[in-house]
C-alpha cells in the first residue's frame, strides 16, 4: 500500500509483532508448565510508513495472506482468525529457536 487506498490516503503497511513475550522456561518444570509458559501474544495493525523506523533487522514467516489482511479488520470473526494465524506461526517460529531475540523484550 506504497501509495495509499481510499480510506487511507497516505502511504501504509500491514504489521505484525509480539504484545506479550514468552516467559522464562527452566529445565525442572513440567510440560504443562513448560507450554504454558511458551505462549505469544501478538497483535497486527496496519501503521503509516512515516511511523514506521527502519532497522537493519528484519524476520520473515510465512502467514498466510488470504487469512491475515486488510479486510480482516472489518469482521470481528475474520481479526480473531487473522490473529490466530499469526499466534501459530510466531509460535512455530518460537519452539525452533530461531529468532530467538525476536521474542526477547526491548
Amino acid at each position: 500500500y506504497d501509495d495509499g487506498s481510499n480510506d487511507r490516503p497516505y502511504g501504509h503497511a500491514l504489521v505484525a509483532g509480539v504484545a506479550r513475550y514468552p516467559l522464562k522456561v527452566t529445565k525442572g518444570m513440567g510440560k504443562k508448565r513448560m507450554k504454558r509458559r511458551s505462549r505469544v501474544k501478538t497483535f497486527f495493525k496496519v501503521t503509516n510508513y512515516n511511523h514506521m523506523m527502519p532497522t537493519r533487522y528484519s524476520v520473515d514467516v510465512p502467514i498466510d495472506k488470504n487469512i491475515v489482511n486488510k479486510d480482516a479488520f472489518k469482521d470481528a470473526a475474520h481479526r480473531r482468525k487473522a490473529r490466530g494465524e499469526v499466534k501459530q506461526k510466531f509460535e512455530e517460529r518460537y519452539q525452533t529457536g530461531k529468532n530467538r531475540w525476536f521474542f526477547q523484550q526491548l
